[in-house]
């Protein structure tokens, strides 16, 4: 059923930001964000040029973080570079997990998208950050997996409060990270 109103910007981003959650972002298609508002795929389209646009604003607040927290870990190098990276890192996951979890399991092919082509630049920037030691392969993996794992499960952490899942996490970073000379 079409609702008579026209249908709001946000309404149209709540309603992705549900189906991208549920079905993921390839699995969600225009039709179905306008069934979940109750308008038509054109009234989507009026507001948004297509689905990446509408993936694009939802992530446009965690890739500006991202961003800043890129320029903070190149002004440093070593522990410091290493600390500002996972202390970074987590407050972004933590703050940003519902987003995050939009994109769950997709983030190698949204990195192919134009939107987010800088983020692989700061993802191995990040890498090589926590692994403090990125001549060292099992260093590099323990970065790896740890920034992986941060990412893939804050998502299934919603009902945890953001201090108390960031200690946690600040916890196991620090346990799995070898000290930078």
């Amino acid at each position: 059923m079409v609702r008579a109103v026209p249908e709001t910007h946000d309404d149209i981003l709540a309603a992705a930001a549900r189906r991208f959650a549920v079905t993921g972002y390839r699995g969600t298609s225009l039709q179905d964000i306008a069934r979940e508002v109750g308008c038509s795929k054109a009234a989507v389209l009026y507001h948004f040029a297509n689905k990446e646009a509408i993936l694009t604003e939802l992530m446009a607040r965690p890739m500006k973080v991202l961003q800043a927290l890129g320029e903070r870990i190149a002004a440093h190098r070593g522990a410091d570079a290493q600390r500002v990276a996972a202390e970074g890192f987590v407050d972004l996951a933590v703050r940003f997990r519902r987003e995050i979890a939009l994109i769950r399991g997709e983030f190698p092919e949204l990195l192919q998208q134009p939107a987010f082509a800088h983020v692989q630049r700061i993802s191995e920037q990040l890498i090589d950050a926590f692994a403090g030691h990125p001549e060292r392969p099992s260093a590099r993996i323990t970065a790896l997996v740890l920034l992986a794992g941060i990412a893939e499960t804050c998502g299934e952490f919603v009902d945890v409060p953001d201090e108390e899942l960031r200690a946690a996490l600040l916890t196991l970073v620090r346990r799995a990270l070898e000290p930078v000379d």
